[in-house]
């Protein structure tokens, strides 16, 4: 039985793109409304990150999962996370920085909130346009939970 991948974070910090990359489709990444089950992934809406009242519903669907993928923008001056968010849900979380090309990026900061919500759990820094650190992330998705 394959483990899906769910992949949640803020509006626009990247996730549908990352995982566009992730799957190597070529179509361009659009609004997620509600969640989308790809492949082996679960895209969820930034909504239900940045929202409390859908927390339930992430950790609801967080069971469907092997793994959970928390994005966090590398342009965003904000965490949409809180603290020690990761520990709500039933399996391992990551963290994974995306826009690292982006001219505005500061994957030093984006660390440091991803730190914040997931402690010292794994965090990879990619970009869907260049495609950096996409490939090292697959590996490591596909070696933990796709058959």
């Amino acid at each position: 039985m394959s483990k899906r991948v769910m992949v949640i974070g803020a509006i626009e910090a990247g996730k549908s793109s990352l995982i566009k990359a992730l799957l190597q489709k070529e179509q361009p990444a659009r609004k997620t409304q509600a969640l989308e089950y790809a492949d082996w992934v679960i895209d969820t809406p930034g909504e239900y990150s940045e929202n409390p009242m859908f927390y339930r519903t992430l950790m609801a669907t967080a069971l469907e999962a092997g793994m959970i993928v928390m994005v966090q923008d590398a342009t965003r001056d904000r965490n949409y996370f809180p603290p020690g968010f990761s520990q709500g849900f039933p399996h391992a979380c990551i963290g994974v920085i995306t826009k690292a090309d982006h001219p505005a990026a500061d994957v030093k900061r984006a660390e440091a909130f991803l730190r914040q919500a997931i402690g010292g759990a794994r965090i990879f820094c990619t970009s869907a346009h260049t495609l950096e650190g996409v490939e090292e992330l697959r590996s490591f998705l596909q070696a933990h939970c796709k058959p």
